[in-house]
């Protein structure tokens, strides 16, 4: 596959800039803000945050646990943590097709470990057993000679599983 330059540097740039210098010049401008336009105009505050080096320790001692915490219920707690994995997968093509091609081969793998476990126990396999790895294999054949990173073939198929409808 032909590496293009131009277009991984505008991602690892988007990625650097949104993931590390956009959030602490967030973080930086927020703490500056609230302090010098908030805390320093009202007695009051001021009195409890005498110094911008106190509050931000005592923001960031309070704040990042408290974050931590949200960020855990979001990804453990949520359905919305699965709702962007879910359409994450449905919009990339190459997640998509891992998925597919893994679900494909753990159920052919399942249907072949009990022919071999019969196999090995001087079992018959059944014409029952033969179908099912015909099936899975029609399957197979079906999705993988007509898919394109450009149809949505796998994403139909994605939905039939996630359905449970196989």
């Amino acid at each position: 596959m032909e590496k293009k330059i131009v277009p991984r540097a505008w991602f690892y740039f988007r990625m650097g800039w949104s993931l590390y210098f956009a959030f602490i010049f967030a973080a930086i401008n927020t703490l500056t803000v609230t302090y010098y336009l908030a805390i320093e105009k009202y007695p009051t505050l001021q009195a409890i945050f005498p110094s911008f080096l106190q509050y931000v320790v005592l923001i960031v001692g309070i704040g990042i646990p408290i974050l931590v915490v949200i960020g855990y219920l979001h990804i453990k707690k949520t359905s919305a943590f699965r709702s962007e994995t879910a359409i994450a997968a449905e919009n990339n093509p190459y997640q998509r097709r891992t998925i597919v091609n893994t679900e494909l081969i753990l159920r052919l793998n399942q249907e072949l470990i009990k022919i071999l476990m019969k196999n090995l126990k001087d079992e018959k396999v059944t014409n029952e057993d033969l179908e099912k790895i015909d099936k899975i294999e029609s399957e197979i054949n079906k999705i993988t000679t007509s898919r394109k990173f450009s149809n949505d073939i796998e994403t139909k198929y994605l939905k039939e599983i996630s359905d449970n409808k196989y």
